[in-house]
Formats: structure tokens, sequence, C-alpha cells
């Protein structure tokens, strides 16, 4: 019987850590949220100032993004691949709001 009740705490307590560990998620998700409106209001900014569709997709601009954001993932010891797909995503929804911008329409 102590058994079966051990693992009732033991699984008591792993509910708890997880429902502690979703809320330093969506913390961290606020966060995000916080910094992805930062630059989209940048986003914005740069979509009035360049000169043509061209300038607005800026493919070496977006490999250098990716490059550095993998090299940051690297130092913070987390994995580049997580980092540059999330971003690459981004980039993505971010070239056609600034296409938008760009012409006119956003």
């Amino acid at each position: 019987m102590a058994t079966i009740q051990g693992n009732d705490r033991d699984a008591s307590a792993d509910r708890e850590q997880l429902a502690a560990v979703r809320v330093a998620v969506d913390e961290v998700d606020e966060q995000i949220v916080t910094l992805i409106a930062r630059r989209e209001r940048l986003i914005r900014i740069a979509g009035t100032l360049k000169g043509d569709d061209a300038e607005v997709r800026a493919p070496g601009r977006v490999e250098r993004i990716i490059e550095h954001v993998r090299d940051a993932a690297e130092k913070k010891d987390i994995d580049p691949d997580i980092v540059e797909r999330t971003y690459r995503e981004m980039i993505s929804g971010f070239i056609e709001l600034e296409m938008k911008v760009h012409k006119g329409n956003g």
C-alpha cells in the first residue's frame, strides 16, 4: 500500500510541477508577444523606407538574420534548428506585412 500512496504523491507533485511550468511558459509567451509587437513596429517603419519590392524581400538580409540567430542560439546552448524554423516563419509573415506597408495597404 505504501508504494501506491508514494506513486500518488509523486503523481500529485508532477501535476503541480507541470502546472508551474505552464504558468512560466505563459509568462514567457507574453514576453515574446511584446517583443514581436516591437519588431512589427520597426518593420512597419522599414516598409516605408525601402525603394522597391526586392528591398523588402531582401533574401541576403534574411540569411544574415538566420545566421545571426543560429549563432545566438548556439551560444545559449539551445537548438539552433528550432530557432531557425521559428525565425523563417516569423520573417515570412513580416515580409508579407512589410510588402503591404510598402505598397501603402498596411
